[in-house]
Order: C-alpha cells, then structure tokens, then sequence
C-alpha cells in the first residue's frame, strides 16, 4: 500500500475475524528498540477511558479483544504483533489506532524498512506498508483499522510525532501522570513540544472517510516530560522459594503435577499435553497469550486429550484439541505434540491437516522441543487448494511455553494468586529434569562430521552439512534469547543483520561457507535496557567460546574517570575478564584482564592519546564437544557461557534509561 491509501479487509480475505498486526524494522546496529501500542477511538476520535491505551504496562484488554503478543525473530530482524479481535471489537469502537514510540533520545529515522503488515485468522499476508520517510519522530502512527458500514477497512498512515509517547498518547484523550519524575525515569523520554502531525498528502481518494488529526495549539512553555498511567496491580510470584518447612532436604515437595515416576517418551508426550492443555483453560491470560499468537479469538476456552477423529478406514487420534468459544462461534485447533527430542512426523501432521480442513477446524499446532525457522519448515505439508476452509499450520517449542510462563508468574502478573500457583506448578513440571519439555537439545547428526571435517580442514564450501549446523546454531541462539528473557524478564532477541526480503535459504549458505572457511559459529544477542550487544562465538578449531560485549565511552567526563567508574562496575567480575580499550579508526587498543587491571585501571588508556570509542569486555571458556545437552556437550556449554556471562559481568553494568513501569 502506499501512504494514505486504505482497503476493505473482507475483500482481501473471508478470514478476517481476527487479525495479527506485526510492526517490524531494521538497524545496522541490530534490531533497534521500540515500543508497540494499539488505542481504541469512539467516534469522536477520542479513548473511551484510560483502558483503551495498550502498550508495555497494559499488554491485553480483559475481554481479549486486543493483545500485545511481543516481539517474534524473523529472518531479518523481528517482528512485533498484535492480534485484534475484529468480530468480538465493541460496537462503540470506531477506530483501532495502532503506533509505536521509541525512548531515551532515539529516533525512527535512525531504524530501516519500518513496515506493517495484516495477517487473517490463518496467518495468510494480506496488507503491507512501508513508511520510508521518517527522520526525527519519536512517535510514529503506523496505520489504523476503522469501521465503514458495518465492514473494516484498515488506513496506511504514517504519521510521525516528535514527542513521543506522551504526545500520542495524549492527542487521542489520554491523561498523563503529572507526578514529579526522578531524572532517571525523565530520560526516557525527551521533553515533549507540540505534537505536529504529518499527514498524508497523496491520500486515497477513500481517505476523506476517517476524522483528521486534530491541531494542537502550542504551549508557551515546554511542559515537563510525563509517562503514561500504568495498569492495575496484578499477581506476581518471588523466584526464590520460601524457607522449606521439611525437616531434611530428603523431603520432597508434593507437587500438582509429578514428574519423577514419568518412564517412557510416550508417558511424557501423554502427561505434558495434557498439563499444558488444562492449565491454558484454566488460567486465562495465559491460555489466551498462548492461543492469541495462532489466530485464536478471545472467549469460553475448553481444552481436550486423545480425541478419536474420522479419518478413512482408521480413526485419528491427535494429542490434543482446543476450543474456543465467541458469539455463538466456534474456533478449534487440533495439536500434535512430542517431547524429549523426538522429532515430529510429516505423515502424522499431514492427516491432522485434512482432518481439520474436512470438519471445518481453523488450525494444526506442533508442540515440540526444537524451534520453527523461517524458509526450514520442521514437516511438510501440502494443502488442497481446492477446499474452502483454510487450515494454519502453527509450532510452538516447549521453551516458548516456559518462557510465556516466566513472564507472567515472574513480571507481567496474572489476576489472582491461584492462577499464578497454578503457573508456578506448570513452570517446575516443565524445567524438570524427567519431563522431556526441555526445548531444543541436539545439534544434529551433521554436527560430528563438520567439526571432525573442521579440525582435519577436509570441509570444503558448499558442504550441505554445514548449513544443517547452521540451522541448529540459529534454533540454539534463539532459544537462549527466550530463557534469558524468562529469567531477566526483558525482550531478549536475536540479532539479524540482513536486509528485509533477503532469502532465508541463501543468508544460511553464506554463513556456512564462513564456517568452512573460518570454523566460527557466530551470533548476537539484544537484550532490552542493556547498553550494548552480547556477542557469542563458538571457534570449532580452538573449542574456546567466547563472549563478549562492546560498551560505548560515556558523552562526558575524561578517559581515566571512565577506565576507573567502569573496573568499579565490574567488581565482581571473574578476575580472568578480558578488557579491551576500542579506539577511533583502529580498532583495538590496550588490553588486559581485569586481575590486572583493578590497581591500575590507567592503563586502559592509549599511550598517543588517541580518543576512545567504548570498550570490549570478553570471557573465554571451553567449549562441549559433543551434539546433545548432556554435560560435556555443545548445548550445555553454550548455556553455561551465556549465564556465566549475564550475571558476573552484564548485570553490574549501567543500564539504558529505563522506562517507567
């Protein structure tokens, strides 16, 4: 679409009762950060009430009809997504406003291909747009979904405001918190002016249906930066236990859901699905976060187990079924899911999908413990054009379960404290060593033969091997950003330095041949509020990992305050933590470790004075040889690497402006 262009959505797809808005963008420093919202407008282009603002601190309305689901990687960065209920969205709500700001000084026209797109109920693209246009725009609004006879259409916008959040927020009826800030919470957000609305000027000619924006009238004096009122209190549970009551530590805890006496795969795959199932009926933000991400309406959710379904001459008996009820409306999903590593089966998945499409059923889920890829399906199915149900075919990972489990129990909060004990018992089931639900944990079998290959440098470029390991490099690195993330309770996301459209198959060819050459596995991690990027690389030659990140120099003060402040940060520190001085248009300057380094922290500082950049800290460690997760593996080593890394050295250094919560 171009800017001020708008379409009617049942023209584009019959599927259009719910919908997944993702707002996504690129930056040559990683992924970039903002902050998606939604607010819904009555006809006077006003918020009917201070809950009809979704953002960071009010992810979901209570009836479901809105959800904030998160950022999603994608091949070239990630996307960010909202599902809207479109048929359940209240009659009083005319307009569905959807925006995202950015905070402590950044700026849109500092990202790249900013796009958002509309998906139907069974994932398929119907809509994009692309704004090109931004430059110093805290604020953007994206586009909006709004009512004409009865029917959605949805509007290009691209309007952007240069006074953040606040400024949106209130142009559209928002009150704002007055309350004096602390200089802390004010840097998150520059001191608004005048919101000065861009609009379009080649809009279509539909455009004139919606109200304009409405002139403010400017201040004579700039107003004191203000956030947004945050949302109800909700639930949330310590990470550490209480003091245990048992007499010797010999006791075990009786537990809602046991996991010990589990013997066989299929008795872990049986009781898993099951324990998922009931909990996501049982505890609504949950079991909407979770069924919300596959086009599943907010309503009445029944959950069932082993259900015998006709198929031919031999009934189908899929591991699970979800159902949710909305306006006299039914949506069903039927789930297939495996635990402990076993891998899915094409054939298996292939009946659930004509099953569903012969009964009228939206929606396959596959629950495993390895990760979907873009452009790498994880099974392959082929889909009868010819039948007018559409069936979406969904996975999800065990580690996806944990970490949505995390976040609410841990961070965002659940309604009441039974809900929030019920997740606690669902989150001990999961990390159990017995239940089989422990997420991605081979590298396949081409990871021997290319390391074998590597050592010898017999592996030559080309070798379809080194793009299965790859593969696997790229599903570990993103299940490490949703266990961190879980346990920070941060966005956590991998970095994807391509440009939007590039192909998935070719930027993994690519990064194999660099393997081949060099024998490196490489990646970067975002983490948000964290001052820069966590590089992790795996040298398959040495069997060293190294982690990493680079911090930039302070805007102020002289070279010697910054070598001294920053050895201050890293007082508990490993004592074997590399520190390297980053100087201008040389690279690396003076090193050293940090054992060294603490009565002397000058010498971190050029000898010819030339002026610092930032500076690199890094921990080596010895890397797992072997494919699974067992002690002595890659997996495990990875794992350990990063935890190590986080809290001895990330944790103590000074964060990002962070924002009001």
């Amino acid at each position: 679409m171009i800017k001020g262009a708008n379409v009617s959505l049942p023209s584009l797809s019959p599927d259009i009762g719910s919908v997944i808005v993702s707002l996504s963008w690129t930056s040559a420093e990683g992924d970039g950060d903002a902050d998606v919202s939604v607010l819904l407008l009555d006809a006077n282009g006003k918020v009917r009430s201070q809950e009809d603002f979704f953002f960071y601190n009010n992810q979901a309305s209570p009836d479901g009809t809105v959800q904030l689901l998160g950022k999603t990687p994608t091949d070239s960065g990630s996307e960010d997504r909202i599902n809207l209920d479109l048929a359940a969205m209240p009659s009083e709500v005319e307009r569905i406003v959807v925006a995202a700001s950015r905070y402590g000084g950044a700026r849109f026209g500092d990202l790249d291909d900013l796009r958002v797109a509309l998906a139907d109920s069974v994932g398929e693209s119907i809509i994009g747009f692309s704004i090109t246009d931004a430059t110093v725009e805290s604020a953007f609004l994206f586009g909006e979904l709004y009512r004409r006879s009865e029917e959605w259409k949805f509007r290009a916008v691209g309007q952007g405001y240069e006074t953040g959040l606040a400024g949106l927020a209130t142009d559209f009826g928002i009150d704002v918190d007055d309350a004096e800030e602390s200089d802390e919470q004010l840097a998150s957000e520059t001191t608004p002016q005048v919101p000065e609305p861009r609009v379009a000027a080649d809009a279509a000619p539909d455009a004139p249906e919606a109200p304009a924006p409405v002139p403010v009238v400017a201040p004579e004096v700039p107003v004191p930066a203000r956030r947004p009122r945050t949302a109800k209190k909700k639930v949330i549970l310590p990470k550490a236990a209480k003091k245990s009551l048992a007499e010797s530590d010999a006791w075990r805890m009786a537990r809602l859901f046991p996991a010990s006496s589990l013997k066989s795969d299929h008795e872990r795959e049986v009781r898993a699905t099951s324990i998922l199932l009931s909990v996501m009926a049982q505890v609504p933000e949950f079991g909407r976060r979770l069924a919300a991400a596959f086009g599943a309406p907010a309503g009445r959710m029944e959950t069932f187990t082993e259900v015998s379904l006709p198929h031919g001459d031999t009934p189908k008996r899929p591991d699970g079924v979800i159902r949710v009820e909305r306006a006299g409306k039914l949506w069903t999903a039927l789930v297939e899911a495996k635990t402990n590593g076993n891998p899915l089966k094409g054939e298996q998945v292939q009946d659930y999908m004509d099953i569903a499409a012969k009964r009228g059923y939206e929606a396959v889920i596959t629950l495993s413990n390895d990760v979907a890829l873009e452009g790498s399906p994880l099974v392959s199915v082929k889909i009868d054009g010819r039948r007018k149900n559409k069936v979406a075919l969904w996975h999800l990972s065990w580690a996806e379960v944990t970490y949505q489990a995390q976040m609410l129990i841990r961070h965002e909060g659940v309604g009441n404290a039974a809900h929030a004990w019920v997740l606690q018992e669902l989150l001990h089931y999961l990390q159990h060593e017995n239940s089989g639900c422990h997420g991605f944990q081979n590298m396949g079998p081409a990871w021997v033969p290319v390391r074998n290959g590597i050592d010898a440098e017999t592996l030559c470029q080309g070798d379809e091997r080194a793009v299965e390991v790859v593969e696997s490099w790229e599903r570990l690195i993103r299940q490490v950003c949703l266990r961190l993330g879980g346990e920070a309770g941060v966005k956590v996301l991998p970095v994807q330095r391509t440009k939007r459209g590039s192909d998935p198959q070719s930027r993994r060819a690519a990064l194999a041949d660099g393997l081949c050459e060099d024998g490196r596995l490489h990646a970067e991690i975002r983490m948000d509020s964290t001052v820069g990027t966590l590089a992790i690389t795996a040298d398959l030659r040495t069997s060293k990992l190294r982690t990493s990140i680079d911090i930039p120099a302070p805007e102020q003060g002289y070279p010697l305050s910054w070598a001294k402040r920053l050895v201050r940060q890293l007082g508990e520190a490993p004592a074997d933590l590399h520190v390297e001085t980053l100087v201008a248009n040389q690279g690396g300057g003076p090193r050293g470790t940090l054992e060294k380094l603490r009565p002397e922290p000058g010498d971190l500082l050029p000898k010819d004075g030339s002026p610092i950049t930032g500076f690199r800290l890094s921990l080596l460690k010895g890397m797992g040889s072997t494919r699974g997760n067992a002690e002595s593996g890659f997996i495990r080593s990875i794992d350990d690497a990063v935890d190590r890394f986080h809290s001895s050295v990330i944790a103590h250094l000074e964060r990002r402006p962070a924002r009001r919560e």
